[in-house]
């Protein structure tokens, strides 16, 4: 298989995966391995790099093109607050692996059902301003599940363009009657709910922080539509929370509209440095989707031990709410050196996105990042458009003002040639 050449337009990209497309399974298997192996040997993919210590501000690196193990700066981490290595999540995973063991080996409905988790539900029930919340093995499986569960086929789901995969797989799956709207237009949302069939439920699905490009939805104007329209308002908040809103509580209740939302739906993936996702909703609702969510009834719980890091780091996001704010002022410095470098959006919560100026290639770009020793998320082709590319760039409370700085002087040094 010939390698991409990063100068194609992006209709002749798409021609040339229908191409490959065309071969039979195994033929096609191979020659894709030997076109990523060979990629990988010239430092042109840097997905799975190796990490082999904790996921901090720093980072140690099995650096695939040196084969050294050397340092990095990590801003391509979700792990907001640095809880993944705070010293009371730490002792409470300890402690929940002495009590309970590894594993459970059961759903929840049957044997998987832990007096944590029944914990962790109040809690995050609570943080969220709703009666019940349910756990699931992850974010994916509870975007799935919502999904499924609640939609008859007569009703319609309006949703953003750029909602996550999981929601949309969700929608593709239980083959519901479903219309996207434009990323955060109003106006063409209610265009929509105006037209929408007088016999159905309508559902109206969006993001709190969109996990791409850091903007926040307008969630207010969005919860007045609803009212007006009587349509069940879902948010994914997997961005939000923990990381905006008082005490964490996310988008909705920072913009004062949490009573809107019908389903809240959050992960513990991004602030809360762990796996799996949840639900929170009306005690009914949650109470009907513990029986008609598949990819609840079909999955085996949560290890304990996982219960406990996200019931701890809810713990510390309580006590510490100075983790938040170091949080902030680590996006405004970072925001206010980086700005002259092409940001997408005021970031609303961690992420910030740098669109790519004409004539880079983000493959590239990326490698010297990688070598400067700074480790960031370049979003290519075909995951986005071509015009779409970008540096997606997490920062994390334990980011040190000198690691920010580190960081916009290796983008100017990438950007410099097309300045």
């Amino acid at each position: 298989m010939a390698a991409i050449n990063p100068n194609l337009s992006e209709e002749n990209l798409q021609q040339w995966q229908l191409r490959n497309q065309t071969m039979p399974l195994y033929e096609r298997a191979h020659n894709f391995s030997h076109f990523v192996g060979d990629m990988q040997s010239k430092g042109h993919i840097l997905y799975r790099r190796r990490i082999v210590s904790p996921a901090g501000r720093e980072v140690w690196v099995d650096d695939p093109i040196s084969g050294q193990c050397r340092p990095m700066l990590m801003f391509a981490s979700n792990n907001y607050l640095g809880l993944a290595n705070h010293p009371h999540v730490l002792a409470k995973v300890q402690q929940a692996l002495r009590d309970y063991g590894a594993g459970i080996g059961g759903p929840p409905l049957l044997n998987g059902y832990l007096g944590l988790s029944s914990q962790l539900e109040e809690r995050l029930a609570a943080l969220k301003g709703k009666e019940s919340a349910m756990l699931f093995s992850s974010g994916y499986a509870a975007n799935l599940g919502l999904v499924s569960s609640l939609l008859r086929p007569r009703d319609l789901l309006l949703y953003d363009e750029l909602s996550h995969a999981s929601f949309l797989d969700g929608i593709k799956l239980s083959r519901l009657a479903a219309r996207s709207f434009a990323h955060n237009d109003l106006q063409q949302l209610e265009k929509q709910l105006e037209n929408a069939r007088p016999d159905s439920e309508l559902f109206v699905g969006v993001e709190g922080i969109y996990s791409m490009d850091g903007d926040m939805a307008p969630l207010r104007d969005i919860a007045g539509l609803c009212r007006r329209y009587d349509a069940h308002l879902i948010v994914d908040d997997a961005h939000g929370t923990g990381v905006v809103g008082p005490g964490g509580a996310g988008t909705a209740a920072l913009l004062g509209c949490e009573q809107d939302v019908a389903v809240a739906m959050g992960t513990f993936s991004k602030t809360l440095a762990a796996a799996g996702g949840f639900l929170a909703a009306s005690r009914d609702l949650i109470e009907y989707m513990r029986y008609h969510a598949r990819s609840y009834v079909f999955s085996a719980s949560l290890p304990p031990s996982v219960q406990a890091a996200v019931l701890a780091g809810l713990e510390v996001i309580d006590k510490e709410p100075w983790l938040r704010d170091q949080l902030h002022e680590n996006v405004r410095y970072a925001t206010r050196l980086l700005s002259p470098y092409g940001i997408l959006h005021a970031p609303a919560g961690g992420i910030l996105a740098l669109a790519p100026p004409p004539g880079m290639q983000v493959r590239e770009a990326n490698l010297q990042f990688h070598e400067a020793g700074i480790f960031i998320n370049a979003i290519e082709y075909p995951a986005v458009p071509l015009s779409q590319e970008r540096f997606r760039i997490s920062l994390m409370a334990p980011h040190t003002a000198a690691d920010i700085e580190r960081l916009a002087a290796v983008v100017e040094q990438v950007w410099r040639p097309f300045m």
